[in-house]
């Protein structure tokens, strides 16, 4: 099974915009999302268009702030702590990476957690963490959904996830484990990484290395989630895992594109409904 991330994407969007109407309706109010980009890098450019295309294409409010690359640290800031204070602002989002005269962790920290829709900042980090409620990350709520559309069993199965970012590996990690996986967390240093990929029935691979893990490692059976977005020697673009020879052996397998990379903006507009709702009350 190839778990089109496509289509669910567009299923979570379909959801979204329903609970836009439903927000409107009842509270007179449509919620708003705040995109922030510094510069110009050119990935930056396109992720903050395609999340504003998508926000107006669910009846969303989107305000868009783009900051020159020489922007002051103190300039940021002032900006983040003015939508903080927007009604019409429910969910923020700073783009990363940021220049380097800006301390993303300074940034992070002062956005309210309420409306910390990617989830990054430490608040919404200790809130996971600890189990309370609060905003989770965009991408590995995105992977729970395309493991849940796969139908793969969570409850008891190993499950493991290779790459410990912030953004991806240690929060899916514990996503995993509140759903009862037993979740072993690895690395581009864990010695025998074969051997722990030959014993996983759930598979997330967010290492960002080209290929680097081999379809014949895979369990016969397993369901693999592949986060990675590279170029391999022939400038196509493919995952860290090897997808013709794992596509063969695995139960369920994301493509790269079209696999993780849609659910991303998905589960944004997800949060900012999230977001909206715990402040107005709804």
């Amino acid at each position: 099974m190839i778990i089109d991330g496509k289509a669910i994407a567009a299923k979570v969007r379909a959801e979204v915009k329903a609970q836009v109407a439903e927000i409107e309706a009842r509270a007179g109010v449509k919620p708003g999302l705040a995109l922030v980009r510094v510069g110009n890098d050119p990935a930056s450019e396109v992720y903050v268009r395609g999340k504003v295309k998508a926000c107006l294409e669910t009846g969303m409010q989107g305000f868009e702030h783009i900051l020159p690359e020489a922007t002051a640290q103190l300039e940021l800031l002032a900006l983040v702590r003015k939508l903080n204070a927007d009604p019409r602002v429910h969910g923020v989002l700073v783009q990363l990476p940021l220049p380097k005269q800006i301390d993303a962790g300074a940034i992070l920290e002062a956005l309210a957690p309420q409306k910390d829709v990617d989830g990054f900042g430490p608040h919404s980090a200790g809130a996971l963490f600890s189990g309370r409620p609060g905003l989770r990350p965009c991408t590995p709520l995105g992977i729970l959904r395309l493991l849940d559309e796969a139908q793969a069993e969570l409850s008891g199965a190993r499950a493991l996830v290779i790459g410990r970012s912030n953004i991806v590996g240690k929060p899916v990690a514990l996503l995993l484990l509140e759903r009862n996986a037993t979740v072993t967390l690895a690395h581009s240093r864990t010695a025998s990484l074969a051997e722990e990929v030959a014993r996983a029935d759930v598979l997330v691979a967010a290492i960002g290395r080209a290929e680097m893990i081999k379809g014949a490692w895979v369990k016969p059976g397993a369901t693999v989630i592949d986060v990675g977005m590279n170029r391999n020697a022939a400038g196509k673009l493919c995952g860290d895992v090897e997808f013709a020879a794992a596509a063969e052996r695995a139960r369920a397998i994301t493509p790269v594109p079209g696999g993780v990379g849609p659910m991303t903006i998905a589960y944004l507009l997800s949060n900012t409904i999230q977001a909206a709702k715990a402040q107005l009350g709804l």
